[in-house]
């Protein structure tokens, strides 16, 4: 009885540990919700303007495969959406992004992995503007400025970082960090303008791994 349980818990042990080598696929779902802040700068000229900070509300579904030993490249799809109020106007931001990415696993003989990724792409942009008060506290006239909405392109990348905790060696759970950047330039009536976007944020989601074929013949 003793011998079986304690193959029983070793069995156990070795499922709590991804094997992520070459071959291997892996296909995750993050969201972060009410943690991100979001810092929105404008810049025409010399003026710069920034925006108020927000929550956000993000979702990144993506899939990577394993080139070498622990490291997955694949792609990363990512989109954020932002509704803010601020001075009598309501703002909807929402962004999305597509982006080739690399991350590298630090597996161990825990359950927890740690993990580092970076990724760089292309983002779509749009904004739209509604004014629900005519006058803002600087009395300025909103009234012109209702249901105006704007579409932007430009370059995206991200940062990220944390641990995966392996519940099985196929299921993952997800806690980290990201930083991502969306930059776009544009020429309206000969005034060049700038958009910056930037999210810090932290999420939760989970990984699931799957065993290449070479790696499933060989058992």
């Amino acid at each position: 009885m003793k011998k079986l349980l304690l193959a029983s818990a070793v069995a156990l042990f070795g499922l709590s540990n991804a094997q992520m080598t070459k071959g291997d696929w892996v296909i995750s779902g993050n969201t972060g919700m009410g943690f991100n802040n979001n810092t929105t700068t404008v810049k025409t000229g010399s003026h710069s303007v920034d925006g108020p900070k927000v929550n956000t509300f993000s979702i990144t579904p993506s899939v990577g495969y394993f080139v070498i030993d622990k490291l997955a490249v694949g792609i990363d799809l990512g989109f954020v959406n932002t509704t803010t109020k601020y001075q009598g106007m309501k703002v909807a931001n929402s962004t999305f992004s597509v982006m080739p990415t690399a991350t590298y696993y630090f597996t161990n003989s825990t359950k927890f992995v740690p993990f580092l990724g970076a990724g760089i792409g292309y983002a779509s942009n749009k904004t739209k503007y509604s004014a629900y008060q005519d006058i803002n506290n600087e009395g300025v006239d909103l009234s012109l400025m209702r249901d105006t909405e704007t579409t932007t392109d430009g370059l995206a990348w991200k940062v990220k970082g944390g641990v995966t905790y392996m519940a099985t060696s196929s299921l993952g759970v997800n806690l980290g960090i990201s930083y991502d950047q969306f930059s776009s330039k544009e020429t309206i009536m000969n005034t060049e303008f700038k958009t910056n976007v930037k999210t810090f944020g932290v999420n939760v989601g989970f990984s699931y791994f799957i065993k290449g074929k070479a790696q499933k013949s060989d058992k």
